[in-house]
């Protein structure tokens, strides 16, 4: 991959993870409707699992929308302003 390819990664990379900060609510009301949807039409058969495959998809967004990876190091990018005093 050349530098242009992967310089083009990570802006698209900072690019979603910027939209996923904004729209993270959004986001977590779009999973949640799909889960009871899902739960809905499969009768509550599999309750457990969508609950699981809920909450992993949340936690995943909360990280990609922090710029972080599974081992929370940082992904790059600025570091969060420090609170106002």
């Amino acid at each position: 991959m050349g530098i242009l390819d992967t310089l083009k990664a990570k802006l698209n990379k900072d690019k979603a993870s910027d939209l996923a900060r904004q729209h993270g609510d959004k986001i977590d009301q779009g999973l949640d409707k799909a889960a009871k949807t899902a739960d809905g039409k499969t009768q509550g058969k599999y309750s457990d699992q969508i609950q699981t495959g809920t909450s992993k998809a949340k936690d995943a967004m909360d990280r990609f929308g922090q710029g972080q990876d599974k081992g929370g190091s940082s992904g790059g990018g600025a570091p969060p302003s420090p609170p106002a005093s």
